[in-house]
């Protein structure tokens, strides 16, 4: 495991060969650690919130610079807001291989499958499954990776 000496972690089991960059901020809770997979690159200035749910990073996930992926979201400030926009809360899943684009926002409740591809800026607030590839806010489905693709991962 590499760290630069400016990241933050706690509550976090990382895998082997995992490469964390500068200012990145990995936050777990104790009843649920943040699980980042072997191999896997978390880029500069990047979050991964787990206080209030679990959340899982797969083998080989490459994600790039300031991508936030969090398992709380709520206007916490203000009780009054919250009657209206009350706190989501859940777990987050990220599958093996993905490929998270710089400035892209994960939100709770939110699965992506293996060898997915997250485009940079999005907002992701709903799951896909293997091969997708999605971008926008929100982020919505672009398309699936074609076989001959998908064969070329698998080899």
């Amino acid at each position: 495991m590499q760290v630069d000496t400016s990241a933050k972690m706690n509550n976090a089991k990382i895998g082997d060969d995992v490469k964390i960059a500068a200012h990145v901020n990995v936050f777990g809770a104790v009843s649920h650690l943040i699980e980042v997979g072997e191999a896997t690159y978390i880029g500069p200035f990047s979050l991964l919130e787990g206080y209030n749910a679990p959340v899982k990073i797969g083998c080989n996930v490459s994600i790039a610079q300031r991508v936030t992926i969090l398992s709380g979201s709520a206007p916490n400030g203000s009780e009054q807001m919250q009657r209206i926009f009350p706190a989501i809360k859940g777990p987050v899943s990220i599958g093996d291989h993905t490929w998270i684009g710089a400035h892209a926002v994960v939100m709770p409740n939110v699965e992506l499958g293996k060898f997915c591809v997250v485009a940079a800026n999005s907002f992701v607030n709903s799951s896909f499954p293997d091969y997708a590839v999605i971008g926008g806010t929100p982020a919505k489905l672009i398309r699936i990776l074609n076989d001959n693709e998908i064969s070329l991962l698998n080899d």
